[in-house]
């Protein structure tokens, strides 16, 4: 097929008209084309007097492409092959099925890719079904959260499939998602995202196919320990509902997210080799989504077919260390993300509607291992647990966040009462001085960094805007180390996504967990 980039169309035209500037582009009639299909769309809004839509599409035409392509002699223009996916051969000689440990984005996309190659996995998952994983008045379990349960934690998300990775895995990620149900958008859209509202009906049609090719999801099922003879897997010892299970295995991967601290601590008894690794500790920051609208699209802000405008900004040196904006939530909610007793940590979510009153968006620090309180290997997640019990005990104790005017934290006062924005947090939040909580580090750079991105984006350091606190877990704070057969220094076993530190999102985690699922199955590539 040939695809053309920089097809630019305005904000009234209609993407029927993709055709008849692919055919001008192409130099050919229209009739000729066979098929059109998107194959990238965004919005470019860098001049806010001329905010319009950018595509790339893949066209087949009933003429010889190959020389069509040749004859136009336009850089826009160049030959491509559509993507298939294929699983490689199954290599692996073992009575044993694989066990993978979490059902978020690597665990499902390594049990799927394990299913559809006939192994039949067992999946385990501590924590309940999606509609079971919701706060219920501020009161904490520890087994099943915005954390831990069906989806991992990227299920009360954007469902934002951005990433930064270059993969041809990422086309199989983004087709059994959409197959499963997330909007067709997401092929192509230069920022695809699913939702909150929708990643519980994909997540549950993922499960579903897994279990139809013969699979098991096993919810509120949790890892215990590994058995391990001379350096090799023998096993699992896992608890259901009170009761205590083993199962013989010598393929287990470990996609246990970037919460799952008690069971990083039990592989580091183990003697897994594990390593300290940068993370970034900051808040949430609320606007109203009508400011975000007006500041990237200027006249156009409320066009239907824009909807609610993103941001992401960085600020590089500031105070030795950089701050940048983070899954940010346009139309959407600050999420009470606790996984721990005594401890407050939040994140953001959005719906596909994406129709809330306000933006939200981490603002985070770099934290480098130096700034740890020691070099032992899990230091990173006691310098979290730290700020994260802080923010507990500064809220109230009752799991409320704290929270501050954005204002008042840059005059370094403390907030007593609301503005314009009205913060959403589900458990609530206490209004107070997060410089209690914070580390001096980064309530600094961020304070630095406030003023700095308004000078990006009009109306970033509102005085009403609300900072709600603290988000310590964009990322995991320890790598498990792994060879390039992808499994640690016990054989058998493979670190996998983001808890192991492989992967920052939905998208690099799920392609993480494909590469360990072809690991599995023998593949060196």
């Amino acid at each position: 097929m040939i695809r053309i980039n920089e097809i630019r169309l305005s904000l009234d035209e209609d993407e029927k008209e993709l055709n008849k500037k692919a055919a001008k582009l192409l130099r050919i009639n229209e009739k000729y084309i066979k098929k059109l299909t998107i194959y990238k769309k965004s919005i470019d809004a860098r001049k806010k007097d001329d905010v319009h839509f950018t595509y790339s599409v893949d066209v087949e035409i009933s003429l010889d492409e190959e020389q069509i392509a040749a004859k136009c002699k336009s850089p826009k223009v160049s030959l491509a092959k559509p993507y298939a996916y294929e699983i490689p051969e199954n290599k692996r000689v073992s009575k044993y099925r694989p066990i993978v440990v979490g059902f978020g984005p690597a665990g499902m996309l390594a049990g799927l890719i394990l299913a559809e190659a006939g192994l039949r996995p067992i999946i385990l998952e501590r924590g309940k079904a999606i509609e079971e994983r919701q706060w219920q008045n501020r009161r904490l379990n520890e087994e099943s959260n915005v954390q831990f349960g069906e989806g991992g934690a990227g299920t009360f998300s954007d469902g934002k499939l951005t990433t930064g990775i270059k993969s041809p895995y990422i086309r199989k990620v983004l087709e059994e998602l959409y197959e499963a149900g997330a909007p067709e958008e997401i092929l192509y859209s230069a920022k695809p995202h699913i939702g909150t509202d929708r990643l519980a009906v994909v997540v549950k049609n993922i499960r579903k196919k897994i279990e139809s090719l013969g699979g098991e999801v096993r919810l509120e099922c949790k890892l215990e320990k590994l058995i391990v003879y001379n350096k090799f897997i023998q096993g699992i010892t896992y608890s259901c509902r009170g009761e205590s299970f083993d199962i013989e295995a010598d393929s287990v991967i470990m996609a246990i997210g970037h919460s799952a601290r008690d069971t990083v601590e039990m592989l580091y008894n183990l003697g897994v080799q594990i390593m300290q690794k940068p993370f970034s500790v900051g808040a949430r920051i609320e606007h109203p989504q009508s400011l975000i609208n007006k500041a990237q699209y200027g006249e156009f802000a409320g066009h239907p077919k824009l909807g609610a405008a993103d941001y992401k900004l960085a600020c590089h040196g500031l105070h030795e260390r950089g701050a940048y904006t983070f899954c940010m939530c346009p139309g959407g909610t600050v999420v009470a993300a606790a996984s721990e007793k005594e401890g407050v940590i939040v994140n953001g979510m959005s719906s596909l509607a994406r129709d809330g009153e306000n933006a939200n968006s981490a603002l985070l620090v770099g934290i480098e291992p130096k700034d740890f309180p020691s070099e032992h290997p899990l230091a990173g997640i006691y310098y979290q647990r730290d700020i994260e019990h802080k923010a507990f005990e500064l809220a109230g104790g009752d799991y409320k966040a704290p929270a501050q005017l954005v204002g008042d934290f840059l005059q370094g006062k403390e907030s007593t009462a609301l503005g314009e924005v009205n913060p959403t947090c589900p458990t609530g939040v206490t209004l107070t001085k997060l410089d209690y909580c914070l580390p001096e580090r980064v309530s600094a750079t961020m304070k630095s960094a406030i003023v700095e991105m308004d000078k990006k984006l009009n109306g970033f350091n509102m005085y009403d805007a609300v900072l709600t606190a603290p988000e310590t877990r964009s990322s995991s704070s320890v790598r498990i180390l792994r060879d390039e057969f992808c499994q640690c220094n016990i054989s058998g076993v493979y670190p996998c996504g983001e808890g192991a530190g492989y992967a920052g999102g939905i998208i690099s985690a799920a392609v993480d967990g494909i590469k360990c699922a072809h690991a599995v199955l023998g593949d060196e590539h």
